[in-house]
């Protein structure tokens, strides 16, 4: 079988997508860099649209990876392994980089309401910081057929490396936006129906509630410091995940394993 023929990417081009790691200029270009095959293959499988995809950029001899890549005609570049340790977040490059465009910024502020029916289920970030927990997070809203998810400034960015790799491709699957204040656009929210149901330590063991509403804002606080004063007190509801035994034997559960288990009897009961 003839070899694959791949362009060589130019050192301009290298040098314009290694900035990518940097947050203002990815703002600043509306792209984010996502590497690793089967973290790109899932954005490829997930795409809104071809356009969306503005490059794949490949490690000469990496077959099986040039061969997903082929199938993006004209957007597959070749680079060397010192490219690729321009590129790498990670101790080891695997081998392949996708360059994709962010989500167009919506007026969130035109379209509230983003369910079908009466029923909307939303996740609201107050300034979590791990990137990590903030990917794991949004892909566990989609599974749990979440509308959106809201960020706080201070919320790890979505299109963060680490947060790309844990989300693993379901970053086109919901909508999500960052907000400046997320006090005043979850007050926004509540006027518009929503109940605000935020996670705390002191709050009430959800096995009490019988019943949740049809238009619910969940809201995961800091790892460290946990749901902040302002959104505390406007919360409509403060919910506790219980433990098991007679004793606590861990301070608290992981963000994303809290918000895991809340967003199940949320979406589900």
């Amino acid at each position: 079988m003839k070899p694959l023929e791949i362009q060589q990417l130019s050192k301009a081009k290298l040098k314009h997508y290694a900035r990518l790691h940097q947050k203002k200029f990815r703002d600043q270009e509306g792209l984010f860099l996502a590497e690793g095959l089967r973290t790109v293959r899932e954005l490829c499988l997930n795409l809104p649209g071809e356009e969306t995809l503005v490059a794949l950029l490949v490690r000469e001899g990496e077959a099986e990876a040039a061969r997903f890549a082929a199938t993006h005609k004209g957007k597959l570049f070749s680079i060397s392994e010192k490219d690729c340790s321009q590129l790498t977040e990670t101790s080891t490059s695997q081998g392949i980089f996708g360059v994709f465009r962010q989500q167009p910024p919506a007026d969130h502020a035109k379209k509230p309401v983003l369910g079908k029916s009466s029923q909307s289920f939303m996740v609201a970030l107050d300034d979590v910081q791990d990137p990590g927990n903030v990917g794991t997070i949004l892909r566990t809203a989609v599974w749990f057929g979440a509308d959106a998810l809201i960020c706080s400034s201070g919320t790890a960015d979505r299109y963060n490396a680490k947060a790309v790799r844990s989300c693993a491709g379901s970053i086109y699957a919901i909508r999500h936006y960052g907000v400046e204040h997320i006090e005043l656009e979850l007050r926004r929210l509540q006027k518009l129906g929503y109940c605000i149901i935020c996670s705390s330590l002191e709050g009430t063991d959800f096995r009490e509630f019988s019943s949740w509403p049809e238009k619910q804002v969940l809201v995961i606080g800091n790892e460290a410091n946990g749901i902040s004063e302002p959104l505390r007190a406007l919360a409509d509801r403060l919910v506790r995940i219980p433990h098991a035994g007679s004793s606590v034997r861990v301070e608290s559960l992981n963000a994303s394993v809290s918000a895991a288990i809340l967003m199940e009897r949320l979406a589900l009961s």
